[in-house]
């Protein structure tokens, strides 16, 4: 009988686990299943701020090694003078931090701007969420439009009118979408702001598409619909050529705070709600027209309900900021004596669209007047005054 000779036990050194491994030591939160690094905006700390709060560290807080990238002048990170309002902290020396320096040099959080939570909400999976859900709902009523021949019920006016006036509306969302409120994300000084901001982006853009998409069913379904009239409107009518210049001088605003304090609380109250629902709401029914207000509407409750909500939430803290109040006052005040005059202008120069559907909608001067008091309650929500621009 054959045995098979034993192999010898090799002798090779064995791992001996201590006490010294990261994360074996316990401190007082070690059983905590929420971050602890920031102060949530309620007693507990939601799902978005834990997906959104710090997700791009600030040196200012506690990241030792610095910004984790820079730009071509060697400036890293979010600068904070890339807009001329200033949060508490902001003129402060950026702290020296250094492996286990943790937060010391500044009360937590480090600076102002860190204060600013979204009511909204918006993190990713809510983005894509809300976003669906309008565009399902709109194709669902333009599919059943189409299908009970409800186009066929147009105004001949009518039609004339949401091809070109409309249609040229989705020029200024487009504009303002893609090069201002894009744009004004990156140089925000958080995340918090940049997902707010860029959410805001995305609404506008999708309600471009919305019309451009709208645009080509009409001119599936309506004969003689005229599919190229939005972009002649947008480039040469009289009535639109002050919008126009409006929203183009608005996309060359480089300071991100002003850019979207002109168009939420400045542009939008005044023209764009002012053409939006005192005037297409307003009129379409009246024109056999149920359709285009379910477009227009989802625009108005994405602005009413959520930009303008979160335009607040931004600039109240600003207003009475313990450091920087009366600065950030006198500034959003030298803004309104900019632009109202300007968005006061382009709103008058509308004014011809008001007699062209057959069915018309409030009188000219009572949209102006009701615009104008939605511009002075959103003054009133922010702390600051009515300018005397707004009497011209």
């Amino acid at each position: 009988m054959t045995t098979t000779p034993e192999t010898p036990e090799r002798s090779v050194p064995k791992p001996v686990f201590t006490d010294a491994e990261a994360g074996a030591r316990e401190f007082p939160d070690s059983g905590h299943r929420r971050f602890n690094y920031f102060v949530p905006a309620k007693r507990k700390q939601s799902h978005y701020e834990d997906v959104t709060v710090e997700v791009q560290p600030d040196p200012r807080h506690y990241l030792s090694q610095g910004w984790l990238y820079g730009f071509a002048d060697g400036r890293g990170g979010y600068p904070l003078d890339w807009t001329v309002l200033k949060a508490w902290g902001s003129d402060r020396p950026e702290p020296q931090r250094y492996p286990g320096s943790g937060g010391q040099g500044y009360d937590w959080p480090a600076h102002g701007w860190h204060e600013f939570r979204d009511p909204n909400e918006e993190w990713e999976q809510s983005i894509y969420r809300n976003n669906s859900n309008v565009v399902r709902q709109l194709t669902q009523n333009i599919e059943a439009a189409r299908g009970s021949k409800a186009f066929e019920q147009w105004n001949p006016n009518w039609i004339q009118f949401v091809a070109s006036h409309v249609g040229a509306w989705m020029h200024v969302n487009h504009g303002l979408g893609l090069y201002l409120f894009a744009n004004a994300n990156r140089r925000a000084p958080t995340n918090m702001h940049n997902t707010a901001i860029s959410v805001n982006s995305m609404h506008r853009i999708r309600s471009a598409q919305d019309l451009a998409l709208y645009n080509l069913t009409l001119s599936e379904e309506i004969d003689g619909f005229d599919g190229e009239a939005h972009r002649r409107t947008w480039e040469s009518d009289p009535a639109w050529q002050q919008v126009r210049e409006t929203a183009e001088r608005m996309t060359a605003i480089w300071d991100w705070a002003e850019a979207v304090f002109v168009a939420n609380v400045v542009f939008e109250p005044l023209v764009g709600e002012l053409f939006r629902s005192n005037l297409v709401q307003q009129a379409a029914p009246g024109n056999g027209d149920f359709v285009t207000p379910t477009l227009i509407g989802a625009e108005e409750y994405d602005y009413a309900e959520r930009d303008l909500r979160y335009t607040r939430a931004l600039f109240e803290p600003l207003v009475r900021d313990p450091e920087f109040a009366g600065h950030n006052t006198d500034t959003m005040q030298a803004w309104l004596a900019t632009w109202v005059p300007r968005c006061l202008t382009a709103a008058r120069t509308l004014q011809p669209l008001w007699s062209l559907p057959d069915a018309k909608p409030v009188r000219f001067e009572d949209g102006l007047d009701r615009a104008k008091s939605r511009f002075r309650g959103v003054l009133a929500d922010l702390g600051l005054e009515v300018p005397k621009e707004l009497n011209q």
